[in-house]
């Protein structure tokens, strides 16, 4: 039972130190409380602690130094993703240009019942399934499997899709797309996603199931996404609305984010200072925020 039981422990102790590395309570070059400490401390063996520190340095989240004890490893090269969920579509265009994508599979299947239902199609019609990793820096940070009509599927290649982003393709058939619905959840990850993503097998995932629709209301994307919670996060800017007593908080839609809006401002006054007219930069920024 006991040799049943350490490995659980190991994970735990795992997950807690994880979670501080990740949230920066432990930042970048910090040095790990000592294994007989972690053992005290968690009431733990040092062997259960030890286990947990590999799965941490087989991560990359840690260093080992002989001698001198355990880091925390500096991951700030690997820049973490911010998505916007106010403005879903287009972040979808443009994480796929400025990310790189490596294609595990493509091919077509029939869906289950609640992927064809999500599509609107009837039983026994196919889908273009795909599976893919998109990388940032090099690092691998989302775990994708998309299903899309057959209709539309025919229209890309399996090159294609390993250069463009879904979402061009699809409007490149003809088809138009002009909203999303989306649930975020957390799960573990299981043995595929985490061979993608370089991690363990129940590690921590953020994930997001989207579907994209067309004017008619059809269904013609179902996106299942996961992603290591280390190098991506979703953002929102919320406002306070409603009158008196009854006020909460919105989604501040059509607003420039706090960031953007402080780039733009900064490029702003310096322009003026100098006699010039805002660059085309400062312009995009203001369009797209």
């Amino acid at each position: 039972m006991k040799s049943a039981v350490e490995p659980l422990k190991a994970r735990r102790i795992y997950l807690l130190l994880r979670d501080r590395i990740v949230t920066g309570e432990l930042p970048p070059g910090a040095r790990l409380p000592g294994e007989p400490a972690l053992a005290t401390e968690h009431a733990v063996s040092r062997v259960t602690v030890r286990r947990a520190l590999d799965l941490l340095e087989k991560e990359g989240l840690v260093q080992r130094k002989p001698g001198s004890g355990t880091f925390v490893h500096d991951t700030r090269a690997v820049r973490p993703i911010v998505a916007d969920l106010s403005n879903v579509l287009s972040h979808l265009i443009d994480m796929g240009r400025s990310t790189d994508v490596r294609l595990l599979s493509f091919g077509y299947v029939v869906p289950s019942e609640a992927i064809a239902a999500s599509l609107g199609l009837q039983p026994g019609e196919r889908v273009q399934r795909s599976v893919r990793v998109r990388l940032i820096d090099g690092e691998p940070f989302s775990y994708l499997t998309t299903h899309v009509p057959e209709w539309i599927g025919l229209t890309y290649s399996e090159a294609e899709l390993a250069a463009r982003p879904l979402l061009e393709l699809i409007e490149r058939s003809g088809v138009e797309t002009d909203r999303a619905t989306q649930a975020i959840n957390a799960t573990l990850a299981g043995p595929d996603a985490a061979a993608a993503l370089d991690l363990e097998i129940g590690s921590p995932l953020l994930t997001l199931t989207r579907i994209v629709y067309e004017p008619s209301g059809r269904g013609v994307e179902h996106l299942h996404a996961q992603y290591r919670p280390d190098r991506y996060s979703f953002h929102m800017d919320l406002v306070r609305t409603g009158n008196d007593g009854e006020r909460r908080w919105s989604p501040a839609l059509g607003r420039p984010r706090s960031s953007d809006k402080s780039k733009t401002d900064k490029i702003k006054t310096e322009k003026s200072k100098s006699g010039e007219k805002p660059t085309r930069a400062a312009r995009v920024i203001k369009q797209r925020s």
